[in-house]
């Protein structure tokens, strides 16, 4: 998948410099941590994987009788 492979270092520079990563969808360069370790920018995430609907959960308490001796 193009974008997740880091760009090529230029020679000369050492290894620990931090190496631009690429979103997979649109190209732009990925600042952060977590972009950069899943390939995709914050925008194109949102775009592939949309949060699920909020549905309401209905709990409530049983109603019991209380218990004899207590």
């Amino acid at each position: 998948m193009p974008g997740l492979e880091p760009d090529a270092a230029p020679e000369g520079e050492p290894d620990g410099v931090r190496r631009t990563v690429r979103c997979g969808l649109c190209g732009r360069p990925l600042t952060g941590a977590g972009s950069r370790r899943t390939g995709l920018g914050p925008a194109c995430d949102a775009k592939l994987h949309p949060p699920g609907p909020d549905i309401p959960v209905r709990r409530r308490e049983p109603e019991q009788d209380t218990l004899p001796g207590l």
